[in-house]
């Protein structure tokens, strides 16, 4: 059986007034693509500033975008060898 590690760096930064963070997602596969995905939170203005929950719903938010954008890689890659070969 072969087993392959995929790794998955993300970084997370807040604005100046900590109302906005943003996290970026990405991941490098072992044959070179490189998938990238943005998402942010946004702190209520009523809210406290609780700067673990911004980390966590965004970089949530990114890793939830970075797997829809792998499973259609996947159905296209499967649309193409389900299609005949053209000469």
């Amino acid at each position: 059986m072969e087993y392959k590690q995929w790794n998955i760096q993300i970084w997370i930064s807040e604005d100046d007034e900590d109302a906005l963070t943003t996290a970026t997602a990405v991941l490098f596969t072992p044959d070179g693509k490189r998938h990238e995905s943005v998402a942010h939170a946004r702190r209520n203005p009523d809210d406290r500033p609780v700067p673990g929950i911004g980390d966590e719903l965004a970089a949530g938010r990114a890793l939830s975008d970075l797997a829809s954008k792998l499973i259609e890689d996947g159905a296209q890659d499967i649309a193409q060898m389900a299609s005949p070969a053209r000469p």
